[in-house]
């Protein structure tokens, strides 16, 4: 599975989140958009959702089993989990382990 593949799932996954929220809340997504940072749209809870949604579909989906909070993800100088693009470098490093 390539970095344009899991690009394409983290993006619909979040913008399947984003269709949830109100309207006037409702942002495009893009490899840049802040997941978990300063200047993120979306709160924490809303961050787990995303998370266990993309465990869930590549298990189902691609049987990969990746675990996308765990210690080496909690424990990064730069978090996984401030954009889509870095969200995508994590899964695809997980996956290609």
């Amino acid at each position: 599975m390539n970095k344009e593949q899991v690009l394409e799932i983290v993006i619909e996954n979040v913008k399947n989140l984003v269709e949830t929220f109100p309207i006037d809340q409702q942002f495009n997504v893009t490899e840049q958009t802040v997941l978990f940072a300063n200047g993120s749209s979306i709160d924490s809870l809303s961050l787990v959702t995303v998370i266990v949604d993309l465990e869930t579909v590549f298990a189902t989906d691609y049987n990969k089993d990746i675990s996308l909070t765990d210690d080496r993800a909690m424990t990064r100088s730069i978090s996984p989990f401030e954009t889509v693009s870095s969200l995508v470098d994590y899964i695809v490093e997980l996956i290609n382990e």
